[in-house]
């Protein structure tokens, strides 16, 4: 700016001078003499030579001093107003490359996300189910167990009450028949019978 500034001075400087100096060659030679109505229209050479003369010096002037500093400043400023465009160019392009790979960043981080989630959902699946199999297992087990542990109960209840039986049939063969046999041999009665008409203990 301050050089556009310096050039225009230098412009309107010299345009000054030359202007003074065609309205003063001009005014000398109207001075000197007195001119009729045709005279005035027909340019005078005592006034169109110093005014042709100050022309090609402000000319020579402005062409050798003034018009390359113009030029050069043009130039700069071109050159300064297309490296901003290219700038500014490359600016936009860099941002759109961001932009594309942001996005692109976007969507894989949400590809991710929905890949744990699933993830995460199927082992929540595989996990309940391995904890209902393993209830059931367990279950299972307590069940058996507690089966066993009745079942043994239930035939030792049984064996006890065989025996009672045993006993009261001994004694009560003993009261009916009396002493005529061996208590071994009512016992070994009593066992065959009721191993005959099936005990509690076998069912």
């Amino acid at each position: 700016m301050n050089t556009i500034c310096r050039g225009a001075r230098k412009i309107c400087t010299v345009g000054a001078s030359a202007a003074l100096l065609a309205t003063l060659a001009p005014s000398v030679a109207l001075a000197e003499e007195s001119a009729s109505g045709a005279d005035i229209l027909l340019p005078k050479p005592a006034e169109f030579v110093p005014a042709l003369i100050a022309f090609l010096v402000i000319f020579a002037v402005v062409a050798k001093f003034v018009w390359p500093s113009v030029l050069k400043m043009l130039d700069k400023r071109q050159e300064k107003i297309q490296s901003d465009l290219d700038a500014a160019a490359k600016a936009r392009e860099e941002a759109n490359k961001d932009r594309e790979v942001a996005a692109a960043g976007i969507d894989e981080a949400k590809q991710k996300a929905n890949e744990i989630v699933s993830a995460a959902k199927r082992e929540g699946e595989e996990e309940r189910a391995r904890i209902i199999e393993q209830a059931k297992s367990e279950a299972a087990e307590i069940i058996a167990k507690g089966k066993g542990v009745v079942d043994a109960e239930r035939r030792h209840a049984m064996a006890e009450l065989s025996d009672s039986v045993v006993d009261l049939s001994v004694d009560i063969a003993g009261k009916i028949i009396g002493n005529e046999l061996p208590e071994q041999q009512q016992r070994a009665l009593a066992e065959k019978y009721l191993a005959e008409v099936g005990t509690p203990n076998e069912h």
